[in-house]
């Protein structure tokens, strides 16, 4: 007697295959939407961290010149100089008082006497410092304060 099995033969249905393509195709989809919030994220904290670097700069100058700010541009690039950077390399510049953030993604703002206000830098007293500076968010940009 004859098995009627012993004829069928080894390998993959054409429905098989499709659902092996379509879970890889949701798999691509995925990750490629994940990928930019990724490095959104990723070059958000670089410049969150550069900001702290330019505070702690700022900082430091301060107790080794007997509690005075930088005010000089001499003194400023003196205080920033070990400072180490890639978005704000070339793009920080100083203001004093109250200013309106008006940063791009580029730039940053070290603004003396002030302290934060929301995204805004308002008047403070004469020996604080904030950063002004804006970051990716999802629909657009956002601007942000941070003080020391």
């Amino acid at each position: 007697m004859r098995n009627k099995n012993t004829n069928k033969s080894s390998g993959f249905t054409i429905i098989e295959v499709l659902i092996v393509l379509a879970i890889a195709g949701l798999i691509m989809l995925i990750v490629f939407l994940a990928v930019p919030a990724l490095q959104r994220n990723s070059r958000n904290t670089q410049r969150k961290n550069e900001v702290s670097q330019l505070l702690g700069a700022v900082n430091e100058w301060t107790n080794n010149n007997s509690g005075t700010l930088p005010a000089t541009s001499a003194e400023q690039a003196a205080a920033l100089a070990n400072a180490s950077l890639s978005f704000y390399k070339s793009n920080v510049t100083w203001a004093a008082g109250a200013q309106t953030n008006a940063t791009t993604k580029d730039k940053a703002v070290i603004v003396t006497g002030a302290s934060c206000s929301g995204s805004d830098a308002a008047a403070g007293s004469a020996r604080s410092v904030v950063v002004l500076y804006t970051v990716e968010a999802g629909a657009g940009d956002q601007k942000l304060c941070q003080s020391s």
